[in-house]
């Protein structure tokens, strides 16, 4: 039995499940979601909880199983809570901010790179060296980070360029000084 797809997932007040035909829709107060699943596995709603059960025991049937759990999981938490990566911008003259829905960078290059804001994600600068994604879809918010981030990613010498604040960026020592 799989770990992680055994175990049930609870409905918060406000957020509504519903599994008809291979398709599942999750509805709470911050949008709606909807994905496709395997016939492989099943989705069983009832008053406060989600359980997603495999039909078989196949090794399609167990690798789904632990999936479709988290892909609901994070559905429900995302209607509900939201999901948000914080990017940090580390470089002198390097900077951000957001006008309209597009987000402007300065990263060191001789033009100003203009990003365009997809319509399910949102992008704040707390302040020029940060910026804050968020939406309810936790895989578009991950992929729009990771847009940004290679934008210019950081480099290992002085550490200049778009990580995420958990990053840690490993530095190198640079050329030695001297010849013998």
């Amino acid at each position: 039995m799989s770990r992680i797809g055994k175990l049930p997932i609870a409905l918060p007040k406000g957020v509504t499940v519903k599994a008809i035909d291979g398709v599942v829709s999750v509805e709470g107060p911050k949008g709606k979601l909807v994905q496709n699943y395997r016939p492989e596995v099943e989705i069983a709603v009832s008053a406060d909880q989600v359980v997603v059960t495999r039909k078989e025991d196949t090794k399609e049937g167990r690798s789904f199983h632990g999936l479709y759990r988290q892909l609901v999981r994070n559905m429900i938490v995302g209607v509900s809570n939201g999901f948000s990566k914080k990017l940090q911008i580390n470089g002198v003259g390097y900077r951000a901010e957001v006008k309209g829905k597009i987000l402007l960078l300065n990263l060191g290059l001789a033009t100003q790179i203009e990003f365009m804001i997809p319509s399910d994600v949102q992008i704040v600068c707390e302040n020029p060296s940060t910026v804050v994604v968020s939406g309810v879809n936790k895989q578009r918010v991950g992929q729009v980070s990771a847009e940004i981030r290679s934008l210019r990613a950081p480099e290992p010498y002085k550490g200049k360029g778009i990580k995420y604040d958990t990053e840690v960026i490993r530095r190198k020592v640079g050329k030695s000084g001297g010849k013998k």
